[in-house]
């Protein structure tokens, strides 16, 4: 008989449960070329799902997830018994996103799972300044269209980006990110962004890798990590104060975990099942291995009173904030991911825009866009001569000369952002080598929501600024950025 765990919904047409299986640990479970009984592995899914357990979630790189949740809902399925939800996740590489290589992405993972459709196909994307990831989207609508994939969702995306996606006419039923006792980012802008447009909020590393659990209360601090997740949030402990701070989080979890008679990790559940905008939380499984099904139930019955997470968050407020938004983990430093430092991986990605040398003036590069105004117009997005370089007035055009996030500026200023790291980059530079920026209003009173964005960007590079309104741009926009970069001794600056 299946448990009656809590219900709830993502986007128009899919159900899901408030604790959410997630498989990502399959990948370490086969790390180094471990073979994995994939039919032992299926039945124990088969388990999870008759005992309540019955959304499941994984990615394209997790091992062998995919192929063991397809044959765990077919068997479901052949045994006339209620079929799991299925989260999976499509992370390409940067690049152009064609309508055939979104397809191929979505039918890929359809294969591996052997179904004519997956529940929600949730979308990563490394790096911003690409702006392919918009083109990527609106070919997933139309798959979605298609009955390929029943709901969108995102992965790792920041409240600056969600919005002008939101912006952008793409139906966001779900975005995944880092969120726990000691990752509190997404309590605030993201929450927000989220609540205000009906958009679920799924919370990984809730657990942080087994670590807020009742074994590491008074343990000492592990010398040696060998397991993927435990090597990520430890460098979350260490990033929110060291392991002496983390142990008066758990000493304190721990006070309220006898209160209700409960473990360290119900209470870290709770907690996070009790934010406002948080749909559900994924808690990890190792198949075949340990599992905790019948203490996580607990947390589904738990309700902390004022006091209780007023305790919590004296502790939580006294310990340094995880840096930057969500997903940055995975974009820049601090990176605090399994594998640690992704600058390698990062440093292959291609440059957005191409560059070319100046056929007039050999010691000056060039950076050029798709804009077909740049030949018209005689000009360039970016130029560097020597050290300095200058972007050109930029606004949020998107690859196809389509205006982007028409109507809201703040959208428009991320927008533009991106693009003008994106001419930075392609030269040498970065965010943190601008020395000025020049920012031109249509309307006045747009000037509070474009210098926060303008501000989350800039904060501690401070650049000069100067700012301008009631400008008839061309076009519908509403906002047109310029910059100019300077590097230090001919090195890039880096942006934090």
């Amino acid at each position: 008989m299946r448990t009656n765990l809590e219900k709830a919904q993502i986007g128009q047409n899919v159900p899901i449960r408030r604790l959410v299986t997630g498989l990502w640990q399959m990948a370490d479970q086969e790390r180094d070329g471990k073979t994995y009984d994939l039919d032992a592995a299926a039945q124990a899914l088969v388990e999870y799902a008759r005992d309540g357990f019955d959304s499941f979630d994984m990615a394209d790189h997790y091992g062998s997830a995919e192929i063991v949740a397809g044959m765990a809902h077919k068997a479901l399925r052949d045994a006339g018994e209620p079929t799991p939800t299925i989260l999976t996740k499509w992370c390409p590489a940067p690049g152009p996103m064609s309508e055939a290589t979104v397809r191929r992405g979505v039918e890929t993972a359809l294969e591996q799972l052997d179904l004519p459709a997956v529940d929600v196909m949730q979308f990563h994307w490394w790096r911003y300044e690409s702006s392919e990831y918009l083109t990527a989207l609106g070919h997933l609508m139309r798959l979605r269209e298609e009955g390929l994939i029943r709901e969108i969702g995102l992965t790792n995306f920041d409240a600056s980006h969600l919005n002008l996606v939101l912006k952008e006419g793409i139906a966001v039923g779900s975005n995944q990110v880092c969120f726990s006792l000691l990752d509190r980012r997404a309590a605030g802008a993201l929450s927000d962004v989220a609540a205000a447009n009906g958009v679920s909020i799924l919370a990984f590393g809730t657990l942080c890798g087994g670590f807020l659990s009742d074994k590491w209360l008074g343990a000492p601090e592990p010398a040696k990590i060998d397991d993927w997740s435990r090597m990520k949030y430890k460098r979350f402990i260490d990033a929110s104060g060291g392991w002496g701070k983390f142990q008066s989080l758990l000493t304190a979890l721990e006070r309220l975990a006898r209160k209700y008679e409960v473990s360290i990790s119900n209470i870290a559940t709770a907690w996070t099942l009790n934010h406002r905008a948080i749909t559900a939380t994924i808690i990890g499984a190792r198949l075949g291995e340990a599992e905790h099904r019948n203490d996580n139930k607990k947390a589904l019955n738990l309700q902390l009173d004022a006091q209780d997470l007023t305790a919590i968050e004296d502790v939580v407020n006294s310990m340094p904030a995880i840096p930057g938004d969500c997903g940055d983990e995975y974009r820049k430093p601090p990176f605090l991911t399994a594998s640690g430092d992704l600058s390698h991986h990062l440093a292959t990605m291609p440059a957005v825009f191409p560059v070319v040398q100046s056929t007039v003036r050999p010691e000056r590069t060039l950076a050029e866009s798709v804009s077909i105004w740049e030949e018209k117009a005689g000009f360039s997005r970016a130029i560097r001569s020597g050290n300095r370089i200058s972007v050109s007035g930029t606004t949020a055009t998107g690859n196809e000369g389509n205006p982007v996030a028409l109507g809201d500026p703040g959208a428009q200023t991320t927008f533009i952002l991106d693009k003008i790291s994106a001419a930075l980059e392609a030269l040498g530079g970065t965010l943190g080598d601008v020395t000025r920026t020049r920012i031109y209003l249509r309307n006045e009173a747009d000037w509070q929501a474009v210098s926060a964005v303008h501000a989350s960007y800039f904060k501690d590079i401070r650049p000069a600024n100067t700012m301008i309104a009631g400008i008839l741009l061309i076009g519908p926009y509403d906002v047109e950025i310029e910059v100019e970069a300077d590097l230090f001794d001919g090195e890039s600056v880096s942006r934090d």
